[in-house]
C-alpha cells in the first residue's frame, strides 16, 4: 500500500537543522497494521506528518527520501495536489481531538465539512452520511451529537468524533497518531477496540504512532522500533515482544509492568537521556544510555542483522 524509503527530514532552528527523521524506511501492506514505537522526540509523529504533506513547507524539510504510493512519490506532489489525498486516501488521528477539532463549530458541521470537500454532495447528503459514520463508531444518540460544540463532549467522545472525521470518506490508510493518549484506561480500551472492529469493517490499512507497548500488543501485526530518529528494530510483534535483539527495545519492553512474571523490585528505567539531534553522534545513539556499549558503538554506526521472518537489529550485538 504505502512504501517510505530512506526519509530524511530535518527542521530549521535559527543557525541550525534539527535531524529529526534519519533515513527512515518502513513499509504498510494491505490491511495490516504496523506500529511505530519510540520515546517522545525520535521522530515517529515528523515522519508520518512528513508523508502526509502536513508540515509547511514540508518540501523544504525534506532533504531524501521517497514516500510511493499507488506508484507516484507523494513527496514530489504539491500542497494543492496532497489535497486530493489528504483525507480521502489517508486519513490521520491526531494525539489531542480537543486541540484539533475547531471550538467555533458543531461536530456534525466538521464532520460534513469533510465529506462535502471530497465529494459532490450536498448538505443533507453528507449530512446522513455523517449520521451513518457516527452510528458505526458506536456515538451515543448520533443526531443530538450532531448539535454538540467540542466542549459539550466527554474526551472519548471527542476522540470518536476525529476518528468518525478520519474515516468518513473511508481512506485507504488510517495514521494513528497515539489515539489513547489523552484518554484513561477503559475509554482507551474502547477506542483500541473500535478501531480494530472498524479495520475489519472497511479493509483499511493502519499504521500506529505510540509509545503505548500494551496498545502494540493489542493491535500491530508488525512493529517499527525508532530511536533518535532511526529505526533501530523491525520484526513481527510477536518476535519483538518474545525476542527483542536490540538493547533499546529489551529497555522499553523491561520498563513495562507485566502480569505473568513476578517483579522482584522497581520496574527497570533506562538511564540518561536521548542524544541532541541538532548534532547526532557519529556511532549507534544509544551507545550513552546502553548497558552494553562497547567502544566500537561510540565511532561507528552500526548496520543491520538478520534475524529471519524480516526480524532484524541495527547493534553491534
Amino acid at each position: 500500500m504505502l512504501e517510505v524509503r530512506d526519509l530524511r527530514v530535518t527542521f530549521k532552528m535559527q543557525a541550525d537543522e534539527v535531524q529529526a527523521v534519519r533515513g527512515v524506511s518502513w513499509h504498510l501492506d494491505d490491511q495490516e497494521t504496523i506500529a511505530i514505537v519510540g520515546e517522545s522526540g525520535c521522530g515517529k509523529t515528523a515522519s508520518i506528518q512528513t508523508v502526509m504533506g502536513l508540515h509547511a513547507g514540508s518540501r523544504n524539510c525534506v532533504k531524501s527520501g521517497e514516500a510511493i504510493y499507488k506508484g507516484e512519490n507523494l513527496l514530489e506532489k504539491t500542497e494543492k495536489e496532497m489535497r486530493s489525498v489528504q483525507g480521502k486516501e489517508m486519513s490521520i488521528i491526531f494525539q489531542d481531538p480537543f486541540t484539533y477539532l475547531n471550538p467555533t463549530m458543531t461536530v456534525g458541521r466538521q464532520i460534513t465539512e469533510v465529506y462535502c470537500r471530497h465529494t459532490k454532495a450536498s448538505r443533507s447528503e453528507a449530512t446522513q452520511k455523517t449520521l451513518e459514520i457516527m452510528r458505526m463508531i458506536s456515538m451515543p444518540t448520533p443526531e443530538q451529537s450532531l448539535k454538540c460544540y467540542p466542549h459539550q463532549l466527554s474526551g472519548g467522545m471527542r476522540q470518536r468524533v476525529v476518528i468518525a472525521m478520519a474515516l468518513v470518506c473511508k481512506p485507504k490508510i488510517l495514521f494513528a497518531d497515539e489515539p489513547t493518549t489523552a484518554l484513561d484506561v477503559t475509554i482507551q480500551a474502547q477506542i483500541i477496540e473500535l478501531i480494530k472492529d472498524l479495520k475489519k469493517k472497511t479493509a483499511m490499512s493502519i499504521a500506529l504512532i505510540t509509545h503505548d507497548l500494551g496498545v502494540v500488543a493489542n493491535m500491530a501485526d508488525r512493529v517499527y522500533v525508532m530511536y533518535a530518529g532511526k529505526i533501530v528494530e523491525h520484526g513481527t510483534a510477536r518476535d519483538i515482544f518474545k525476542d527483542p535483539r536490540h538493547p533499546y527495545t529489551a529497555g522499553l519492553l523491561g520498563s513495562v509492568p507485566r502480569l505473568d512474571i513476578r517483579s522482584s523490585g522497581s520496574l527497570y528505567s533506562i538511564p540518561g537521556t536521548p542524544p541532541d539531534l541538532l548534532a547526532p553522534p557519529p556511532g549507534c545513539a544509544f551507545a550513552a544510555r546502553c548497558p552494553k556499549a562497547m567502544k566500537i558503538c561510540a565511532r561507528k554506526e552500526p548496520g543491520f542483522t538478520e534475524f529471519g521472518n524480516g526480524h532484524r537489529s541495527s547493534c553491534w550485538l
